[in-house]
Protein backbone atom coordinates (compact mmCIF):
# COMPACT_ATOMS: atom_id res chain seq x y z
CA UNK A 1 0.00 0.00 0.00
CA UNK A 2 1.36 3.39 -0.94
CA UNK A 3 2.02 5.58 2.10
CA UNK A 4 0.94 9.22 2.27
CA UNK A 5 4.07 11.30 1.92
CA UNK A 6 3.86 12.72 5.43
CA UNK A 7 3.75 9.19 6.84
CA UNK A 8 6.77 8.23 4.76
CA UNK A 9 8.78 11.20 6.06
CA UNK A 10 7.78 10.48 9.65
CA UNK A 11 8.73 6.82 9.34
CA UNK A 12 12.04 7.68 7.71
CA UNK A 13 12.99 9.90 10.65
CA UNK A 14 11.95 7.27 13.16
CA UNK A 15 13.61 4.25 11.59
CA UNK A 16 16.87 6.10 10.89
CA UNK A 17 17.24 6.57 14.65
CA UNK A 18 19.18 3.83 16.43
CA UNK A 19 17.35 4.49 19.69
CA UNK A 20 13.83 4.91 18.33
CA UNK A 21 12.60 1.53 19.52
CA UNK A 22 13.40 -1.27 21.93
CA UNK A 23 15.27 -4.23 20.42
CA UNK A 24 14.04 -7.08 22.64
CA UNK A 25 10.73 -8.93 22.50
CA UNK A 26 8.13 -7.67 24.97
CA UNK A 27 4.92 -9.34 26.04
CA UNK A 28 2.17 -7.20 27.52
CA UNK A 29 -0.38 -9.14 29.51
CA UNK A 30 -3.51 -6.99 29.16
CA UNK A 31 -6.37 -7.68 31.56
CA UNK A 32 -8.78 -5.62 29.47
CA UNK A 33 -7.86 -4.52 25.97
CA UNK A 34 -9.44 -1.99 23.64
CA UNK A 35 -7.29 -2.90 20.65
CA UNK A 36 -9.53 -1.13 18.14
CA UNK A 37 -11.59 1.71 19.60
CA UNK A 38 -15.17 1.13 18.56
CA UNK A 39 -14.84 -2.66 18.81
CA UNK A 40 -15.60 -4.79 21.87
CA UNK A 41 -13.27 -4.80 24.86
CA UNK A 42 -11.28 -8.05 25.03
CA UNK A 43 -9.98 -9.76 28.16
CA UNK A 44 -6.80 -11.64 29.04
CA UNK A 45 -4.80 -10.89 25.90
CA UNK A 46 -1.08 -10.82 25.13
CA UNK A 47 0.39 -8.11 22.91
CA UNK A 48 3.61 -9.35 21.31
CA UNK A 49 6.09 -6.57 20.54
CA UNK A 50 9.27 -6.91 18.50
CA UNK A 51 11.60 -4.05 17.57
CA UNK A 52 9.04 -1.44 18.50
CA UNK A 53 6.24 -2.95 16.42
CA UNK A 54 3.26 -5.09 17.37
CA UNK A 55 3.77 -8.51 15.81
CA UNK A 56 0.64 -10.19 17.20
CA UNK A 57 -2.23 -9.92 19.67
CA UNK A 58 -2.93 -13.36 21.17
CA UNK A 59 -5.47 -14.95 23.49
CA UNK A 60 -4.37 -15.67 27.04
CA UNK A 61 -1.17 -14.70 28.81
CA UNK A 62 1.75 -16.03 26.75
CA UNK A 63 5.18 -16.82 28.19
CA UNK A 64 8.66 -16.86 26.66
CA UNK A 65 8.36 -20.61 26.38
CA UNK A 66 5.18 -20.25 24.33
CA UNK A 67 7.23 -18.27 21.79
CA UNK A 68 10.19 -20.69 21.95
CA UNK A 69 12.37 -17.97 23.44
CA UNK A 70 14.49 -17.90 26.58
CA UNK A 71 13.41 -15.78 29.55
CA UNK A 72 16.41 -13.52 28.98
CA UNK A 73 15.14 -12.62 25.53
CA UNK A 74 11.66 -11.58 26.65
CA UNK A 75 10.39 -8.74 28.79
CA UNK A 76 7.01 -9.51 30.35
CA UNK A 77 4.91 -6.51 31.35
CA UNK A 78 2.04 -7.33 33.66
CA UNK A 79 -0.98 -5.13 32.98
CA UNK A 80 -3.44 -7.84 33.94
CA UNK A 81 -5.19 -5.46 36.34
CA UNK A 82 -5.29 -2.57 33.85
CA UNK A 83 -7.37 -1.32 30.93
CA UNK A 84 -5.07 -1.15 27.89
CA UNK A 85 -5.63 0.96 24.77
CA UNK A 86 -3.68 2.66 21.96
CA UNK A 87 -1.42 5.63 22.63
CA UNK A 88 -3.33 8.89 22.32
CA UNK A 89 -2.83 11.54 19.63
CA UNK A 90 -3.23 15.29 20.16
CA UNK A 91 -3.71 17.02 16.83
CA UNK A 92 -3.11 20.60 18.00
CA UNK A 93 -0.27 21.46 20.35
CA UNK A 94 2.31 24.21 20.85
CA UNK A 95 4.96 22.15 22.56
CA UNK A 96 7.64 24.84 22.89
CA UNK A 97 5.72 27.22 25.12
CA UNK A 98 3.07 27.45 27.82
CA UNK A 99 0.98 30.40 29.03
CA UNK A 100 1.86 31.42 32.57
CA UNK A 101 0.34 34.56 34.17
CA UNK A 102 3.23 34.63 36.66
CA UNK A 103 5.90 35.07 33.98
CA UNK A 104 6.94 38.45 32.59
CA UNK A 105 5.07 38.59 29.25
CA UNK A 106 8.11 40.28 27.66
CA UNK A 107 10.62 37.66 28.83
CA UNK A 108 10.78 36.17 25.34
CA UNK A 109 12.66 39.30 24.21
CA UNK A 110 15.65 38.08 26.24
CA UNK A 111 15.57 34.46 25.06
CA UNK A 112 17.21 32.49 22.25
CA UNK A 113 16.01 29.44 20.32
CA UNK A 114 18.06 27.31 22.69
CA UNK A 115 16.11 28.64 25.67
CA UNK A 116 12.82 27.61 24.10
CA UNK A 117 14.21 24.17 23.31
CA UNK A 118 15.33 23.64 26.91
CA UNK A 119 12.03 24.95 28.26
CA UNK A 120 10.17 22.49 26.03
CA UNK A 121 11.79 19.44 27.66
CA UNK A 122 9.38 19.28 30.64
CA UNK A 123 6.45 20.01 28.33
CA UNK A 124 7.42 17.05 26.16
CA UNK A 125 7.82 14.77 29.17
CA UNK A 126 4.48 15.84 30.67
CA UNK A 127 2.68 15.20 27.37
CA UNK A 128 4.17 11.73 26.98
CA UNK A 129 3.52 10.82 30.62
CA UNK A 130 -0.11 11.82 30.07
CA UNK A 131 -0.40 9.07 27.45
CA UNK A 132 -0.07 11.17 24.31
CA UNK A 133 2.50 9.32 22.24
CA UNK A 134 2.00 11.45 19.10
CA UNK A 135 1.31 15.16 18.66
CA UNK A 136 0.78 17.41 15.69
CA UNK A 137 2.52 20.65 16.63
CA UNK A 138 1.00 23.66 14.90
CA UNK A 139 3.24 26.52 15.81
CA UNK A 140 6.92 26.88 16.71
CA UNK A 141 10.04 28.36 15.15
CA UNK A 142 11.40 25.82 12.70
CA UNK A 143 14.90 26.07 14.18
CA UNK A 144 13.53 25.04 17.57
CA UNK A 145 10.95 22.41 16.65
CA UNK A 146 13.23 20.65 14.15
CA UNK A 147 15.98 20.34 16.76
CA UNK A 148 13.46 19.01 19.29
CA UNK A 149 12.15 16.45 16.81
CA UNK A 150 15.64 15.20 16.11
CA UNK A 151 16.45 14.96 19.82
CA UNK A 152 13.26 12.98 20.50
CA UNK A 153 13.88 10.65 17.55
CA UNK A 154 17.43 9.99 18.71
CA UNK A 155 16.28 9.30 22.26
CA UNK A 156 18.25 12.25 23.68
CA UNK A 157 15.10 13.58 25.36
CA UNK A 158 11.76 11.98 26.14
CA UNK A 159 8.69 13.12 24.31
CA UNK A 160 5.90 12.17 21.94
CA UNK A 161 6.35 11.56 18.24
CA UNK A 162 6.09 14.99 16.61
CA UNK A 163 4.44 15.89 13.30
CA UNK A 164 5.00 19.60 12.92
CA UNK A 165 4.36 22.77 11.01
CA UNK A 166 7.48 24.92 10.85
CA UNK A 167 5.86 28.26 11.43
CA UNK A 168 2.64 29.07 9.59
CA UNK A 169 1.04 30.88 6.69
CA UNK A 170 -0.61 34.21 7.49
CA UNK A 171 -1.58 37.43 5.76
CA UNK A 172 0.41 40.54 6.57
CA UNK A 173 -1.13 41.97 9.73
CA UNK A 174 -3.18 38.83 10.29
CA UNK A 175 -3.27 36.32 13.11
CA UNK A 176 0.12 34.66 12.88
CA UNK A 177 1.90 37.87 11.99
CA UNK A 178 3.76 39.84 14.68
CA UNK A 179 1.80 42.43 16.70
CA UNK A 180 1.96 44.72 19.69
CA UNK A 181 5.51 46.14 19.57
CA UNK A 182 7.37 49.03 17.97
CA UNK A 183 8.32 48.48 14.36
CA UNK A 184 12.02 48.33 15.29
CA UNK A 185 11.34 45.38 17.59
CA UNK A 186 9.09 43.68 15.06
CA UNK A 187 11.65 44.08 12.27
CA UNK A 188 14.42 42.73 14.50
CA UNK A 189 12.54 39.59 15.48
CA UNK A 190 10.32 38.85 12.48
CA UNK A 191 11.81 35.86 10.67
CA UNK A 192 8.72 34.15 9.31
CA UNK A 193 8.82 33.16 5.65
CA UNK A 194 5.10 32.37 5.89
CA UNK A 195 3.73 35.94 5.82
CA UNK A 196 2.21 36.43 2.38
CA UNK A 197 -0.09 38.61 0.30
CA UNK A 198 -1.72 37.47 -2.92
CA UNK A 199 -2.07 34.00 -4.39
CA UNK A 200 1.41 33.80 -5.91
CA UNK A 201 3.09 35.00 -2.73
CA UNK A 202 1.12 32.50 -0.65
CA UNK A 203 2.26 29.68 -2.96
CA UNK A 204 5.81 30.86 -2.31
CA UNK A 205 5.16 30.83 1.44
CA UNK A 206 4.01 27.21 1.36
CA UNK A 207 7.12 26.17 -0.53
CA UNK A 208 9.27 28.11 1.92
CA UNK A 209 7.89 26.47 5.05
CA UNK A 210 8.16 23.05 3.41
CA UNK A 211 11.81 23.85 2.71
CA UNK A 212 12.16 24.61 6.42
CA UNK A 213 10.88 21.14 7.29
CA UNK A 214 7.11 21.43 7.66
CA UNK A 215 5.31 18.08 7.81
CA UNK A 216 1.93 19.86 7.67
CA UNK A 217 0.93 23.34 6.56
CA UNK A 218 -0.66 25.49 9.27
CA UNK A 219 -2.57 28.54 8.05
CA UNK A 220 -4.54 31.27 9.78
CA UNK A 221 -7.63 31.63 7.64
CA UNK A 222 -9.24 34.01 10.14
CA UNK A 223 -8.24 36.30 12.96
CA UNK A 224 -7.37 34.73 16.29
CA UNK A 225 -8.09 35.31 19.94
CA UNK A 226 -4.50 35.58 21.20
CA UNK A 227 -3.01 37.96 18.64
CA UNK A 228 -2.61 41.38 20.21
CA UNK A 229 -4.62 43.30 17.64
CA UNK A 230 -8.22 44.45 17.45
CA UNK A 231 -8.71 42.84 14.04
CA UNK A 232 -11.57 40.52 14.95
CA UNK A 233 -11.80 36.82 14.13
CA UNK A 234 -13.20 37.00 10.61
CA UNK A 235 -11.62 35.84 7.34
CA UNK A 236 -8.11 37.19 6.73
CA UNK A 237 -6.76 35.11 3.84
CA UNK A 238 -8.66 35.70 0.59
CA UNK A 239 -10.41 32.92 -1.30
CA UNK A 240 -7.71 33.07 -3.98
CA UNK A 241 -4.93 32.90 -1.38
CA UNK A 242 -6.57 29.91 0.31
CA UNK A 243 -6.94 28.07 -2.99
CA UNK A 244 -3.31 28.73 -3.89
CA UNK A 245 -2.12 27.49 -0.49
CA UNK A 246 -4.05 24.23 -0.69
CA UNK A 247 -3.08 23.58 -4.30
CA UNK A 248 0.61 24.14 -3.56
CA UNK A 249 0.51 22.08 -0.37
CA UNK A 250 -1.12 19.19 -2.23
CA UNK A 251 1.56 19.37 -4.91
CA UNK A 252 4.18 19.02 -2.18
CA UNK A 253 2.41 16.17 -0.40
CA UNK A 254 1.34 18.17 2.65
CA UNK A 255 -2.04 18.45 4.35
CA UNK A 256 -3.38 21.85 5.40
CA UNK A 257 -4.64 22.68 8.89
CA UNK A 258 -6.61 25.92 8.98
CA UNK A 259 -7.02 27.98 12.12
CA UNK A 260 -10.50 29.45 11.67
CA UNK A 261 -13.10 30.98 13.99
CA UNK A 262 -15.89 32.82 12.16
CA UNK A 263 -18.10 30.97 9.71
CA UNK A 264 -17.09 32.92 6.60
CA UNK A 265 -13.44 31.99 7.02
CA UNK A 266 -14.27 28.41 7.97
CA UNK A 267 -16.38 27.94 4.87
CA UNK A 268 -13.88 29.61 2.55
CA UNK A 269 -11.13 27.33 3.89
CA UNK A 270 -13.28 24.23 3.47
CA UNK A 271 -14.24 25.25 -0.07
CA UNK A 272 -10.54 25.65 -0.84
CA UNK A 273 -9.95 22.05 0.28
CA UNK A 274 -8.20 22.24 3.64
CA UNK A 275 -7.94 18.98 5.55
CA UNK A 276 -8.86 20.28 9.00
CA UNK A 277 -10.39 23.28 10.68
CA UNK A 278 -8.80 24.18 13.99
CA UNK A 279 -11.22 25.67 16.57
CA UNK A 280 -14.28 26.25 14.34
CA UNK A 281 -15.87 28.49 16.96
CA UNK A 282 -18.70 29.88 14.77
CA UNK A 283 -19.26 27.05 12.31
CA UNK A 284 -22.75 27.12 10.81
CA UNK A 285 -25.05 24.81 8.86
CA UNK A 286 -23.15 25.50 5.64
CA UNK A 287 -19.94 24.56 7.43
CA UNK A 288 -21.46 21.21 8.38
CA UNK A 289 -22.42 20.60 4.75
CA UNK A 290 -18.89 21.41 3.58
CA UNK A 291 -17.27 19.23 6.23
CA UNK A 292 -19.38 16.31 5.09
CA UNK A 293 -18.83 17.01 1.40
CA UNK A 294 -15.05 17.24 1.69
CA UNK A 295 -14.37 14.77 4.52
CA UNK A 296 -12.39 17.43 6.38
CA UNK A 297 -11.98 17.20 10.14
CA UNK A 298 -12.87 19.59 12.92
CA UNK A 299 -10.22 19.85 15.64
CA UNK A 300 -12.27 21.71 18.27
CA UNK A 301 -9.67 22.60 20.99
CA UNK A 302 -12.39 23.07 23.62
CA UNK A 303 -9.88 23.15 26.46
CA UNK A 304 -8.19 26.31 25.20
CA UNK A 305 -11.35 28.38 25.64
CA UNK A 306 -12.05 27.05 29.12
CA UNK A 307 -8.48 27.75 30.22
CA UNK A 308 -8.56 31.32 28.87
CA UNK A 309 -11.73 32.04 30.83
CA UNK A 310 -10.03 30.64 33.92
CA UNK A 311 -6.95 32.79 33.29
CA UNK A 312 -9.02 35.95 32.99
CA UNK A 313 -10.05 35.48 36.62
CA UNK A 314 -6.45 35.70 37.86
CA UNK A 315 -4.52 37.65 35.21
CA UNK A 316 -5.12 41.38 35.00
CA UNK A 317 -2.36 41.88 32.43
CA UNK A 318 -4.03 40.31 29.39
CA UNK A 319 -4.06 43.03 26.67
CA UNK A 320 -7.48 44.64 26.13
CA UNK A 321 -7.70 43.51 22.49
CA UNK A 322 -7.27 39.88 23.59
CA UNK A 323 -9.73 40.21 26.49
CA UNK A 324 -12.37 41.51 24.11
CA UNK A 325 -11.93 38.52 21.79
CA UNK A 326 -11.98 36.00 24.64
CA UNK A 327 -15.32 37.42 25.78
CA UNK A 328 -16.65 37.44 22.22
CA UNK A 329 -15.52 34.01 21.00
CA UNK A 330 -15.43 31.51 23.87
CA UNK A 331 -19.17 31.55 24.73
CA UNK A 332 -19.90 30.29 21.19
CA UNK A 333 -17.61 27.26 21.27
CA UNK A 334 -19.93 24.75 22.94
CA UNK A 335 -22.81 25.45 20.55
CA UNK A 336 -20.52 25.09 17.52
CA UNK A 337 -19.18 21.76 18.79
CA UNK A 338 -22.71 20.46 19.34
CA UNK A 339 -23.74 21.56 15.84
CA UNK A 340 -20.80 19.67 14.37
CA UNK A 341 -21.54 16.63 16.48
CA UNK A 342 -25.22 16.59 15.51
CA UNK A 343 -24.27 17.05 11.86
CA UNK A 344 -21.98 14.03 11.73
CA UNK A 345 -18.80 16.04 11.14
CA UNK A 346 -15.47 14.19 11.40
CA UNK A 347 -13.92 15.27 14.71
CA UNK A 348 -10.29 14.70 15.72
CA UNK A 349 -8.92 15.35 19.19
CA UNK A 350 -6.88 18.50 19.77
CA UNK A 351 -6.26 20.74 22.76
CA UNK A 352 -4.18 23.77 21.73
CA UNK A 353 -1.90 22.80 24.62
CA UNK A 354 0.50 25.61 25.32
CA UNK A 355 -2.57 27.73 25.91
CA UNK A 356 -3.45 25.08 28.50
CA UNK A 357 -0.76 23.32 30.51
CA UNK A 358 1.03 20.45 28.84
CA UNK A 359 0.14 17.15 30.43
CA UNK A 360 -3.44 18.18 31.15
CA UNK A 361 -4.49 17.26 27.60
CA UNK A 362 -7.04 14.68 28.77
CA UNK A 363 -9.27 17.45 30.16
CA UNK A 364 -10.38 17.82 26.54
CA UNK A 365 -12.03 14.38 26.75
CA UNK A 366 -14.16 15.54 29.69
CA UNK A 367 -15.33 18.61 27.78
CA UNK A 368 -16.13 16.62 24.63
CA UNK A 369 -18.26 14.23 26.66
CA UNK A 370 -19.87 17.03 28.67
CA UNK A 371 -20.89 18.66 25.36
CA UNK A 372 -22.58 15.51 24.10
CA UNK A 373 -19.99 13.17 22.57
CA UNK A 374 -20.00 9.53 23.72
CA UNK A 375 -16.98 8.18 25.58
CA UNK A 376 -16.33 5.79 22.73
CA UNK A 377 -16.34 8.52 20.08
CA UNK A 378 -14.10 10.72 22.22
CA UNK A 379 -11.53 7.92 22.44
CA UNK A 380 -11.81 7.29 18.69
CA UNK A 381 -11.20 11.00 18.08
CA UNK A 382 -7.75 10.68 19.69
CA UNK A 383 -6.87 7.36 18.06
CA UNK A 384 -8.57 6.18 14.86
CA UNK A 385 -9.74 9.57 13.62
CA UNK A 386 -6.55 11.42 14.55
CA UNK A 387 -4.37 8.81 12.82
CA UNK A 388 -6.56 9.11 9.72
CA UNK A 389 -6.14 12.89 9.66
CA UNK A 390 -2.39 12.44 10.02
CA UNK A 391 -2.38 10.00 7.11
CA UNK A 392 -0.75 7.41 9.39
CA UNK A 393 -3.55 4.90 9.98
CA UNK A 394 -1.23 2.10 8.83
CA UNK A 395 0.90 2.66 11.92
CA UNK A 396 -1.12 4.47 14.59
CA UNK A 397 -4.56 4.49 16.18
CA UNK A 398 -5.13 0.79 16.95
CA UNK A 399 -3.23 -2.09 18.53
CA UNK A 400 -2.88 -4.54 15.66
CA UNK A 401 -0.05 -6.48 14.03
CA UNK A 402 2.19 -4.27 11.93
CA UNK A 403 1.54 -1.08 13.89
CA UNK A 404 3.75 0.90 16.23
CA UNK A 405 3.74 -0.37 19.80
CA UNK A 406 2.25 2.86 21.17
CA UNK A 407 0.33 1.57 24.18
CA UNK A 408 -1.11 3.08 27.35
CA UNK A 409 -3.01 1.71 30.33
CA UNK A 410 -5.33 3.13 32.97
CA UNK A 411 -6.90 1.68 36.10
CA UNK A 412 -10.55 2.09 35.13
CA UNK A 413 -12.55 1.61 31.96
CA UNK A 414 -12.62 4.97 30.09
CA UNK A 415 -15.68 3.80 28.17
CA UNK A 416 -17.50 4.08 31.48
CA UNK A 417 -15.52 6.95 33.05
CA UNK A 418 -13.73 9.18 30.57
CA UNK A 419 -11.93 10.94 33.42
CA UNK A 420 -9.80 7.83 33.95
CA UNK A 421 -7.72 9.00 30.98
CA UNK A 422 -6.44 11.82 33.20
CA UNK A 423 -4.54 9.24 35.28
CA UNK A 424 -2.48 7.19 32.84
CA UNK A 425 -0.54 4.46 34.64
CA UNK A 426 1.52 2.97 31.80
CA UNK A 427 3.05 4.51 28.68
CA UNK A 428 4.92 2.75 25.89
CA UNK A 429 6.01 4.51 22.72
CA UNK A 430 7.30 2.36 19.89
CA UNK A 431 8.19 -0.51 22.20
CA UNK A 432 9.97 1.53 24.88
CA UNK A 433 8.38 1.88 28.32
CA UNK A 434 8.33 5.47 29.59
CA UNK A 435 6.02 5.00 32.59
CA UNK A 436 4.82 2.00 34.60
CA UNK A 437 3.31 3.12 37.89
Amino acid sequence: MKLPRIAFFALLLIFCSSSAFAQSTSLIHAGKLLAVPGDDVQTEKTIVIKQGMISAVEDGYLSAEDLSLSDSEVQIIDLSDKFVLPGLIDMHTHITNERDPEVNPHEWLTLYDEDFAYEAIPFLEATLQAGFTTVRNLGAAYTTINAIKRAVNKGLIEGPRIISASGGISATGGHGDFHGYRSEVINAFEESVGICDGADDCSRAVRAVVKQGADVIKITATGGVLSNTAAGVGQQLTDEELEAIVKTANMLGRKVAAHAHQAGGINAALEAGVHSIEHGSYLDDRSVELFNETGAYLVPTLLAGVVLLEEMEVNDDIPPAIVAKIKEVIPNVEAAFKRALDGGVNIAFGTDSGVSKHGTNAREFELMVAYGMSNEEAIKSATIYASDLLGMSNFLGTLEAGKFADIIAVDENPLEDISSLKEVQFVMKQGKVYSNK
